[in-house]
């Protein structure tokens, strides 16, 4: 198994762990219902972020944890719910991608995660 290496890698990646998260029993309705995710137009920001973080700078400017204060202010997102979706993700980098930035992406994804649930008010 391979690190992750391009766009395309990390395109295949979210395209696959936002199809499974949408499925899930747990999560899928803060998607699918909360937050209306368009997925054709959310992939490719998806992808812009991991990119400017694991692989090239390539001037992504959106603000996630607005965004994701936002979503909060709809539907408070609990600490069990950024385990699934760590946990969502994890599975899918491992079934995937082995190597430095597979680990990094997750080691990014945990920190993300913390802070985003600190910024919420949750403590630990």
């Amino acid at each position: 198994m391979r690190d992750i290496k391009t766009k395309e890698d990390l395109s295949f990646l979210m395209d696959s762990f936002y199809n499974t998260m949408l499925k899930d029993e747990m999560i899928g309705y803060i998607f699918n219902d909360v937050a209306n995710l368009d997925l054709k137009e959310h992939l490719p920001s998806l992808t812009n972020f991991w990119e400017n973080m694991l692989i090239k700078p390539n001037g992504y400017k959106k603000q996630v944890m607005d965004i994701h204060l936002k979503l909060n202010a709809l539907e408070k997102l609990q600490p069990q719910h950024f385990e699934r979706w760590l946990f969502l993700l994890s599975e899918t980098v491992n079934a995937n991608f082995k190597g430095e930035k597979a680990e990094r992406m997750l080691g990014s994804a945990k920190n993300i995660a913390a802070m985003m649930q600190f910024k919420m008010g949750h403590s630990f």
